[in-house]
């Protein structure tokens, strides 16, 4: 088969659309050489992006040609695509993010649209009025137009019947994966060594993530400040934010916890699964997630995890995850002091975390898509 893909976030987005994307494709690349893949994308320069391109042979990028469509690469992708799709005689298109180009129902061409979550009408006071129209206008096009639309999860598929009244019937669950860098051990002394680079030197608890209102930074934190007598472990926060990481700095050095609670903005993608494997314990108290790809990188990693009840998280976790309630900061410090000092319990959610976790791994999850594929 010939297959297309709307891959503008595999080379411009570096955080969870783009890995999304990335891993997506590349374990199509690696696993099902059998198909051509070819990737629509605007111009791109970031060095980032030409690496990650340059590991694979079999990859054909479809830039825009002319003047004006590269000097408007957003109307190229929406009014122009579909007929580029058309004239290179794909078996299948489809939009990794969200939206597919205008036109696209025209050409023959079998259609796929990946929805990851609908959180600008689960939460329309985080999203900019005219934001949360355009995407609207995006999505309900998408999912009235794909032959089948992918949601990411159960709670994603049930959102889209609920909020957009699609059609159970057109919507297939098909999981995503984790880079592949989570899958492997680091020995100890690289592990120790790379976090010793940012500066930490003792045990740890980790959060991997935004620090943003949905993610429910504020509530960790508030939740080890309760327990800063009791633990000798240091929570490490790895991500970025606004004004509220301002807040949770804030909060952070009115607790005088500034030698406890460390916020790290600048870890590289390659030192990531070191945090994660030198960490004794796992936190993520989100409100709400499309999927959750720090739970299955946790899983993959053999930390074990704390997060929210409800929502996508079991889907994520697994039963061997312990669940919270994101508002209960008493619980979550109970679970947390649970967790680091019962080591029964620890081992046990790392054993059966792992063997859970398989079923996200890139071959699992690229035999999904395809299967898919080749029912359509």
């Amino acid at each position: 088969m010939k297959i297309g893909f709307d891959a503008k976030r595999a080379f411009h987005n570096f955080r969870g659309l783009g890995n999304y994307s990335r891993d997506l494709i590349a374990s199509l690349s690696r696993y099902h050489t059998e198909h051509s893949y070819y990737l629509f994308t605007p111009d791109f320069n970031d060095d980032r992006a030409i690496h990650w391109l340059d590991q694979y042979n079999n990859l054909n990028v479809v830039r825009p040609k002319d003047f004006v469509s590269r000097k408007f690469p957003a109307s190229w992708r929406s009014f122009k695509v579909a007929q580029e799709a058309k004239d290179l005689e794909l078996d299948i298109f489809h939009g990794l993010s969200h939206e597919l180009p205008q036109g696209i129902e025209k050409t023959g061409i079998k259609t796929v649209v990946t929805i990851h979550d609908l959180l600008f009408l689960r939460f329309p006071q985080n999203f900019k009025w005219l934001d949360r129209q355009v995407y609207f206008k995006k999505i309900k096009y998408a999912t009235e137009v794909a032959d089948v639309v992918i949601a990411i999860c159960e709670q994603t598929k049930t959102d889209l019947i609920n909020y957009l009244g699609c059609s159970a019937e057109k919507i297939r669950v098909v999981y995503q994966t984790c880079n592949p860098r989570f899958y492997s051990p680091i020995p100890v002394e690289k592990q120790v060594a790379t976090v010793e680079r940012y500066g930490i030197h003792d045990k740890f608890i980790l959060y991997v993530g935004a620090i943003e209102p949905n993610k429910n930074t504020m509530t960790l934190v508030k939740a080890y400040a309760d327990l800063k007598k009791s633990i000798n472990h240091k929570l490490v926060i790895v991500g970025n934010g606004g004004k509220y990481k301002k807040q949770v700095e804030s909060y952070i050095h009115s607790k005088g916890l500034e030698d406890r609670v460390i916020i790290l903005s600048n870890v590289t993608n390659d030192d990531l699964p070191a945090f994660y494997q030198r960490s004794d314990l796992f936190c993520f108290p989100s409100f709400f997630e499309g999927f959750g790809i720090p739970i299955i990188e946790a899983l993959f990693s053999k930390t074990p995890v704390i997060t929210s009840k409800g929502s996508v998280f079991p889907e994520a976790g697994g039963p061997n995850t312990i669940y919270v309630d994101p508002n209960n900061k008493q619980e979550l410090s109970e679970q947390i002091s649970n967790v680091l000092t019962n080591h029964d319990l620890a081992f046990e959610m790392v054993e059966m975390g792992r063997n859970f976790v398989e079923k996200f791994h890139r071959r699992q999850t690229a035999q999904n898509l395809v299967d898919l594929y080749n029912s359509l």
